[in-house]
């Protein structure tokens, strides 16, 4: 019912997908940030670089999910997608 919601909201699996290895970066980004501009040391860095890291499971599963139901209906636009019948 969720996928089916996002999927007419125009969310693709490749939005999924993007999401979560954005994700994987912005988790860097984070840790980084947090060890420089924060006085609280390295423990804290290391909780919001696993906080944000955390995400990047969810997207891709909602991304298999989305991409699960895109083959079911037919939408599933992607060449990484494409499956080749032999001949």
């Amino acid at each position: 019912m969720v996928i089916k919601k996002m999927h007419d909201m125009g969310i693709r699996s490749e939005h999924a997908y993007l999401a979560g290895l954005s994700s994987i970066g912005l988790s860097f980004a984070s840790w980084l940030t947090s060890l420089k501009a924060e006085q609280a040391g390295l423990e804290r860095a290391d909780r919001w670089g696993i906080f944000v890291g955390e995400w990047a499971p969810t997207f891709i599963g909602l991304g298999l999910a989305l991409s699960h139901y895109e083959q079911q209906e037919g939408t599933l636009n992607g060449s990484l997608h494409v499956v080749r019948q032999a001949s």
